[in-house]
C-alpha cells in the first residue's frame, strides 16, 4: 500500500524525499548528550512587526516525558519565544507541523518565528547562500510562541536503549500515542514556565490538523480548556482524499471535493479557455458544478448514460485543462498524482502537489503519476539549511546533534489506528472529526479557525470546509468556526502576500477569542 494513499496529509511529498531520514532516530552509537535530562539554552533577540520593535527571550531546549513506570521515555525539543516584560496571562500558542514524521521547521522558519526564510514565490529557489530576514509576519505581536518537534523528528528523540533508556518507538509513533505525548508535553511546559493561567492556542498544519483536535481533547480531559484551535491545510478525516481512490471504490465524493483545487491550478497556469478574471468567482462556479452535476454523475456509477458522461467530461475539461478524452478514459475520476502529471503533458513537466503554482520536470514523461513534488524540491533546502544555521549560531543549541526535518522511520512505522471518543477504532484512515465535535460541545467557547490555500492538492480547501460543515454536533456551534482561504498552497506562508494576510487573520482570531 502506497504511503500516498495512507497519508494524503503528508507534509512534504507523496513519497519520501531523498533527504528524509530512513534510519532510527539516533545521533551516534554513543549519544552526544544525556537525553534523560531536560536541556535549555536561553538567548535574547528582537523583531520588528508593523513598525514596532518587540524584544523577546528565546528558550531552546527539551522537556523529558516519562512512561508509566516513571522512567524517561521521550526528549521533546521546543523553541519558546516570550515577549520581554509581558504579563503572565499573555496568550501562548503551541505550533507543530505534520508528516506525521515532520519537524516544525516549516512553521517556525517560514511563517511565525522572529526570523523568516525567503524563497522564490513559485519557482525553484537557487542554492545557498539563502536569505534569513526579519519576519514582519511573526505572531509575537499578539502571542508568545512555542514551536514543538514531534518525537523522532527535529531534535526530539524517543529514549530507547541506544540513547540510555528503555522506551520503544512504537509507543509514540501513532495517532493516539503521539497525541498523548503532546498532551503531556504541554502540561509540563505550562508548569515549567508558569503559563497555566494564560489564554492557550493550538496551531497545527497538515497532519498537525489531526494532532491539533486530539491535543485539544486531551488537554480538555485534563481540565485544561483551549481558547482557540487553528487548523492550516487541514484533513481531519484522511479518508476524504482523491488520492485514496483505489482503496475506496464507490466512495466518490473526494473527487468532487478536490475538483475546485484542480480548477484553481489550471486557472493559475492559464490552462483553461476564456479564463475568468477573478479566481474566487470561477471557483464558485466549479464548486456548484462539483456538488451538483458532477457528483450526481459519479454517484450513478455504471448506470450513467454515455451522452451524459461525455457532457460531464467536456465540462471537466473546461474547468481543469485536461482533455475530455482523458476524463473519459479515467471514468471521470482523476486523482492528485494523475492531475499533476497530465496538466503539463504537452511540455513534460509536473504540477506541484503541495502547491500547484510550482512546476518541475517529469522524471518519466510517459508516466501516469507524479514521481515527486516540485514544490518540496524547490524550497526545502533553504528551510533546512537556514534552520540548521540559525539554531546553532543564534539559539546556541544542538552543536553536536543531528536535526531530522522529516523522518522516514516515523512515517513508515506510524500506527494510523485511532480510537475515537465513542470507543470505535478504524484501521487505515484516521478520522478525528468526532473528537473535535465532542471537544467543541464540551467547551462551547473554544473557537476554531480553518485556513488553507487554493492550490493545495494534498489537503484540498473545499474538502476541509466540507468536513467542518459535517461535524456531528449542534449546528449552533458552527458559529464558532471561521474560514480563511489564500492564493497559495499547502504552506500558505510561502507566498509573501498570503503570509501577511495569514498573520492578520490569525492575530485577529487570537485577539478576539480570549476577552
Amino acid at each position: 500500500m502506497k504511503l500516498r494513499h495512507l497519508v494524503p496529509a503528508l507534509l512534504l511529498a507523496s513519497s519520501l524525499p531523498a533527504w528524509a531520514d530512513d534510519a532510527p532516530a539516533k545521533d551516534a552509537a554513543k549519544p552526544s548528550m544525556d537525553y534523560t535530562k531536560p536541556t535549555l539554552s536561553t538567548t535574547s533577540g528582537s523583531v520588528s512587526i508593523g513598525g514596532e520593535k518587540i524584544s523577546y527571550k528565546a528558550n531552546a531546549g527539551t522537556l523529558v516525558l516519562k512512561d508509566d513506570k516513571n522512567e524517561p521515555a521521550v526528549s521533546m525539543f521546543y523553541v519558546y519565544y516570550a515577549k520581554d516584560g509581558a504579563p503572565s496571562n499573555r496568550p501562548v500558542t503551541f505550533f507543530f507541523n505534520g508528516g506525521p514524521g515532520s519537524a516544525t521547521v516549516w512553521l517556525h522558519m517560514g511563517a511565525f518565528g522572529p526570523q523568516r526564510v525567503r524563497t522564490a514565490d513559485d519557482t525553484h529557489t537557487p542554492g545557498a547562500p539563502y536569505a534569513l530576514v526579519n519576519n514582519e509576519d511573526s505572531l509575537l505581536d499578539v502571542t508568545d510562541e512555542v514551536f514543538i518537534d514531534a518525537p523522532g523528528t527535529g531534535f526530539s528523540r524517543v529514549i530507547d536503549k541506544d540513547l540510555g533508556g528503555k522506551a520503544d518507538p512504537k509507543d509514540y509513533y501513532g495517532v493516539d500515542q503521539d497525541a498523548k505525548a503532546f498532551t503531556n508535553f504541554v502540561q509540563l511546559f505550562l508548569s515549567k514556565y508558569s503559563r497555566w493561567n494564560s489564554p492557550k492556542y493550538i496551531f497545527g498544519e497538515s497532519y498537525g490538523t489531526i494532532r491539533g483536535p486530539l491535543l485539544a481533547e486531551g488537554l480538555q480531559n485534563a481540565a485544561v480548556d483551549i481558547n482557540g484551535l487553528i487548523l492550516l491545510s487541514a484533513i481531519p478525516n484522511t479518508d476524504i482524499s482523491a488520492d485514496g481512490d483505489s482503496l475506496n471504490p464507490a466512495i466518490d465524493i473526494p473527487f468532487a471535493l478536490v475538483l475546485p483545487t484542480q480548477a484553481a491550478i489550471a486557472w493559475y497556469h492559464d490552462k483553461i479557455p476564456n479564463k475568468p478574471a477573478k479566481l474566487e468567482d470561477f471557483l464558485a462556479q466549479v464548486e456548484k458544478f462539483a456538488m451538483g452535476d458532477y457528483l450526481t454523475a459519479l454517484n450513478a456509477g455504471s448506470t450513467l448514460d454515455a451522452a451524459t458522461k461525455q457532457k460531464i467530461a467536456q465540462q471537466l475539461s473546461a474547468y481543469t485543462g485536461l482533455s475530455a478524452n482523458y476524463w473519459m478514459t479515467a471514468n471521470l475520476r482523476v486523482n492528485g498524482g494523475q492531475f499533476e502529471h497530465e496538466l503539463f503533458r504537452d511540455s513534460d513537466k509536473l504540477a506541484g502537489r503541495l502547491d500547484g503554482r510550482f512546476s518541475g520536470y517529469a522524471l518519466d514523461p510517459l508516466g501516469e503519476q507524479a514521481e515527486y513534488d516540485p514544490q518540496s524540491s524547490s524550497i526545502s533546502s533553504a528551510y533546512v539549511s537556514l534552520f540548521n544555521d540559525y539554531v546553532r549560531k543564534t539559539l546556541n543549541y544542538g552543536a553536536d546533534l543531528s536535526y531530522i526535518p522529516l523522518s522516514g522511520s516515523v512515517n513508515q512505522g506510524w500506527d494510523f489506528k485511532h480510537a475515537n471518543p465513542f470507543g470505535q477504532a478504524f484501521p487505515g484512515a484516521t478520522n478525528v472529526l468526532p473528537d473535535l465535535a465532542v471537544t467543541m460541545g464540551q467547551n462551547p467557547t473554544m473557537k476554531v479557525l480553518l485556513a488553507g490555500g487554493y492550490y493545495d492538492l494534498a489537503t484540498a480547501f473545499y474538502g476541509a470546509q466540507f468536513q467542518m460543515q459535517h461535524l456531528p454536533m449542534d449546528d449552533k456551534l458552527q458559529a464558532n468556526i471561521s474560514y480563511a482561504w489564500y492564493p497559495s498552497g499547502h504552506m500558505v506562508y510561502a507566498n509573501e502576500a498570503s503570509a501577511k494576510k495569514l498573520h492578520d487573520d490569525v492575530a485577529k482570531f487570537i485577539e478576539s477569542s480570549h476577552k
